[in-house]
């Protein structure tokens, strides 16, 4: 059995994807019990169908964790249910940005604790509806040292969904390729108000993008992963945007529906890791400042 933690739309989508019966989600400490979890399933090819997935119950003892809350969320969820578990448990962390898996591994060092990078896509139009966007692939590889025996059980586990998923040693590597992907995409489409696609000609990226990949270009290589120069990053970020151009980020999403945004590790850890590493980054805090100021309002 799998256990869920978070419910949001891509905790929704494993709990769609693995087989009836092979996955259950966790409640978090002050949530009301309840015995399942229904909502509609569009997936990427084939009929709509309704889903109705079990809470799992507190005796029970999941083999694999999966964690898809927000963020800024991901500390406090795992604090809330880490004690009912076996110390051996896998935990496989599926936030975007990067900060709050460093954060979770310096917490919990003594457990085997996975991050995952993703390129499936999904949303929820409609709160009862969770729709499969796009395909893509899943990437999973250790964060703690006792996570690198549980990766291929881990992996194995998940591909009974169908889903692309894939070992990776380097995992930090692909976090950081996902991070500039997002920390090129998501902030001007909030900004914007706008799909993917529609960044690519509003003046405000169109100003800033060169400014913006000079900065990821040299953070990158301070932290130790290969510097790629700022036009290949550009064309990687314009790549994504082109090819989910009527996509609306999961950052967009959240101001429009009023949710606290994930800035602050994506952004803003870059913009950190800047004043960290003495490397000025006025392009990341000026995207940084918009969206929290978006969020706050």
């Amino acid at each position: 059995m799998i256990g869920i933690l978070g419910a949001g739309s891509l905790g929704r989508l494993w709990g769609a994807s693995l087989p009836a019966g092979s996955a259950g989600y966790l409640a978090r400490p002050g949530q009301p019990l309840r015995d399942n979890l229904s909502y509609r399933f569009r997936p990427f090819n084939g009929p709509e169908s309704t889903v109705r997935t079990p809470f799992l119950r507190a005796i029970d003892e999941p083999e694999l964790i999966l964690v898809t809350t927000k963020a800024g969320d991901t500390l406090d969820a795992i604090a809330g249910i880490v004690d009912r578990l076996p110390e051996s448990t896998p935990i496989l962390l599926f936030q975007n940005g990067l900060g709050s898996q460093q954060a979770v591994a310096g917490q919990w060092p003594e457990r085997p604790i996975l991050a995952a990078s993703t390129t499936e896509g999904a949303n929820r139009p409609q709160p009862d509806l969770l729709v499969h966007a796009g395909t893509g692939d899943t990437w999973v590889g250790p964060m703690t040292e006792p996570a690198r025996p549980c990766l291929q059980g881990a992996v194995a586990l998940l591909q009974a969904s169908g889903l692309a998923i894939h070992p990776e040693q380097n995992i930090l590597r692909r976090l950081w390729q996902k991070l500039i992907i997002n920390a090129g995409i998501n902030p001007y489409t909030a900004i914007l108000d706008c799909p993917n696609g529609g960044i690519l000609n509003a003046p405000l990226y169109q100003d800033t993008i060169e400014d913006l990949c000079q900065e990821l270009s040299v953070l990158m290589e301070a932290a130790g992963q290969d510097r790629e120069s700022p036009a290949a990053l550009r064309q990687k970020i314009e790549g994504v945007a082109l090819s989910t151009a009527g996509n609306t980020s999961s950052m967009r999403a959240d101001v429009l529906q009023g949710r606290r945004t994930e800035i602050d590790f994506i952004n803003g850890y870059l913009m950190k890791l800047g004043n960290d590493l003495g490397i000025e980054t006025p392009v990341n805090q000026m995207l940084t400042e918009r969206v929290q100021q978006l969020s706050a309002h």
